[in-house]
Order: C-alpha cells, then structure tokens, then sequence
C-alpha cells in the first residue's frame, strides 16, 4: 500500500520512499566515509521515523521498551536480509547473531497486537484491520506483520544488498538493470571501478567504513 511522504527533514537514509516499510527499517542503519550510524538512537529519531513512513499520523510517545522491540526487529530483519541476499558486507551487521533467533522476533512483535477483527457495518460483515492498543507497538507489530510477507512471497527474490564501496543498506530489485539502492550509490561504484582499473587496485572497498559499536 502506498503510503504519503510528510515534508520534513530527516536524515538522507530515510528517504528511500520506494522501498517497502520493512526495508526502510533496516535502513535506519546507513553509512558515509565517516563510519557506519545508527538512525534510531533515541525514542525521538523511532517516534519520527514512524510518522515519516505514514505508521502514525501524529508525533506518538515512544517509551524505552518501544525502542528496545523497535531495534530488535529492526536487527532480525538485518540478519535475515543477510541470510536471503548472502550478504557478506563487513559493515553490514546485525546485533542478532542467528537466523533463528531473528525469526522468533519477528513472529512475536507481528502477534503482540490483534488480527482481523470482524464487525457488521451496515447489515454487511467486514473485516476490521485498524490498530489496537498503544500506536508504537501497533505500528511495529504491522511492520513485522508486513516483513513476513516481503520476506517469503515473491518479493524475497528481489531482495538484494547495495554492493556500492561501503553502503550497507539495502533495496528491492525493482527493474532487471538495477545494480544499486540509489543512483548516488551507482555513481560512487562506477568511479570505484574506474579507479580500480587506472590504479591496479584490486578492491573498491572503502576501509574507512567499520562495524558501529555495539549496543
């Protein structure tokens, strides 16, 4: 489902409005010469990252454990990006170190708020999907929600990691020519090519990127 982009100023790793919700969360983690950064530090950066993928129509009070379930399901989806695109980035991490445990935090933030709800509107049933409950552990429950299916229906094929020197986002492969996540990323590969081949250097890989510290 499409969702409207709010005009606002948020960090350059946000704004990747064409990738599903789920992948825009795994970009919360991005990287430039300086080292690889963590977009949702604090309750605020979750809070308005939220309201800039249209989870929340207002600012919302995220609480510290809705911060805390908000990187765990953002690291699950890392690790199990990493498994499907065999990721192998040294800057891309995950603070979950196995696939099991990734697929065990999805599963429980996707169930901790209600399914489906029937209700008779009008003399006809219908099917009630809006949100119960606190808006963050509803917004991230659908996230998760939404992560099982790009993650197992024809989606997960196109899921690919952006090989670009020192990028550690990732993207959904929607044309058969698209090698990046974005066009500024394929520039910087091209550049690193060419440079590669004038130089005799072997590798475009930046190593001024590292791993963030962990959490």
């Amino acid at each position: 489902m499409a969702r409207a982009e709010p005009s606002v100023g948020v960090p350059v790793a946000w704004a990747t409005p064409g990738e599903p919700v789920p992948v825009r969360l795994m970009n919360t983690i991005w990287a430039d010469r300086g080292g690889v950064h963590d977009a949702l530090s604090n309750r605020g950066q979750l809070g308005d990252w939220l309201r800039v993928v249209g989870l929340t129509a207002t600012p919302v009070t995220v609480t510290k454990d809705d911060l805390v379930i908000g990187l765990r399901l953002r690291d699950a989806l890392r690790r199990l990006a990493a498994l499907l695109t065999e990721d192998d980035r040294p800057a891309a991490v995950s603070a979950i170190p196995d696939v099991s445990t990734a697929i065990n935090e999805i599963n429980t933030i996707a169930s901790s708020t209600a399914g489906p709800r029937l209700q008779l509107r009008h003399g006809v049933l219908e099917q009630d999907t809006s949100p119960v409950g606190r808006p963050v552990p509803a917004a991230l429950a659908a996230v998760a929600s939404e992560s099982i299916d790009l993650l197992t229906d024809t989606t997960a094929p196109l899921l690919r990691a952006c090989h670009a020197p020192g990028c550690v986002l990732y993207f959904v492969k929607d044309h058969p020519r698209r090698e990046w996540c974005s066009a500024a990323c394929g520039n910087r590969a091209r550049a690193a090519r060419h440079y590669a081949r004038h130089s005799g250097h072997t590798s475009a890989t930046d190593p001024k990127l590292s791993r963030p510290t962990p959490r």
